[in-house]
């Protein structure tokens, strides 16, 4: 009971810093736009024309979608990061160890050598695919334990990307449909049909959340989760349905984006001790800042366009990474 107050304040504050990142992201583009108008473009009737009316037309329709797909793709990398440390034990694991990327990157190259990939649309579906697909193939190999699941999962990423590479190295057209994807960005994905993938992940954060307990008694060893009621197989097999289900969804609908899934968990376990569950709280939170802010960043770095937001990620979460390494030295939890 002790410990509540302090956890209620922790994730408060941490909810303000998401709130100031939400509105940086409706805010801050091309064109900068008042926090003020940025609150009537929201709640207010548009008006007629003019420079207030295209404002109010960019946070709409671009900001608000863009802002939207950035808090659940950050959340969902997070989370999907914190179970996958979680359920192997390891460190320095993040979700890309099922082979989700990989998997959606070369079913979104097939397709391109197909020309199945023309649109953003069929983009989402090939990645959502080749990530499931992937992920299936990762746990029917390597099921019997977590270490030979991230072997197989690392194994097979390299063999698609291998594979990958070397049909858009011969096929100019491939590589030209495949670049576009690859950059993990939030710029533009409000053009593809969303609004599925966000419920789907939605839906897998809540089952997070429900995961939380029996994965807090597994992470005691498999003995004792056991002994405490825990159905260790089973919990262990929703955990990776979540994993595939946040990773896949989440690269699919933005493209690759490095390392989130990776930094996110370790700053979070600094704060959430041992508890799991408060681990995937500040994940949901965490994931979302740390993404708006950096696509933020990306927009400002360039004086004309803007960087992917992949580039921001990847260039914190290599500091983060050797952190961590020099932290833990092992890559036992």
């Amino acid at each position: 009971m002790r410990t509540e107050p302090p956890r209620t304040a922790l994730l408060s504050g941490v909810l303000v810093l998401v709130l100031a990142a939400v509105v940086a992201s409706l805010a801050v583009g091309s064109r900068t736009v008042p926090p003020a108008e940025v609150w009537r473009a929201l709640f207010d009737a548009p008006p007629g024309d003019g420079a207030t009316a295209a404002h109010h037309l960019v946070i709409r329709e671009v900001r608000l979608p863009r802002t939207v797909i950035g808090i659940l793709v950050g959340a969902a990398l997070a989370v999907a990061g914190a179970l996958m440390q979680t359920l192997t034990r390891n460190a320095l694991a993040e979700p890309g160890v099922l082979g989700v990327a990989g998997g959606a990157g070369f079913a979104v190259t097939l397709g391109a050598v197909a020309g199945l990939a023309g649109s953003q649309a069929a983009q989402l579906g090939l990645a959502a695919l080749g990530a499931l697909l992937a992920a299936l193939l990762v746990y029917a190999v390597g099921r019997a334990s977590p270490l030979r699941l991230v072997l197989a999962g690392t194994a097979l990423g390299f063999v698609l990307a291998g594979i990958s590479l070397g049909l858009r190295m011969t096929l100019p057209d491939v590589f030209d449909t495949y670049r576009f994807w690859v950059v993990g960005s939030l710029a533009g994905r409000e053009q593809v049909p969303y609004l599925l993938p966000l419920l789907v992940i939605a839906a897998s954060l809540i089952g997070a959340l429900v995961a939380a307990s029996p994965l807090q008694a597994l992470g005691l060893g498999t003995e004792v989760a056991r002994a405490l009621g825990s159905r260790v197989r089973r919990t262990r097999i929703t955990v990776l349905v979540l994993i595939t289900v946040l990773a896949g969804a989440a690269t699919a609908l933005a493209g690759p984006v490095a390392f989130l899934g990776l930094m996110v968990p370790h700053l979070a376990r600094r704060l959430a001790g041992g508890s799991v569950r408060l681990l995937l709280g500040l994940c949901m939170l965490l994931g979302p800042l740390i993404l708006l802010a950096a696509d933020v960043a990306a927009r400002l770095l360039l004086p004309t366009g803007e960087v992917p937001v992949a580039v921001v990620t990847a260039f914190i979460g290599g500091l983060v990474l050797i952190w961590a390494v020099r932290r833990y030295g092992a890559v036992t939890l």
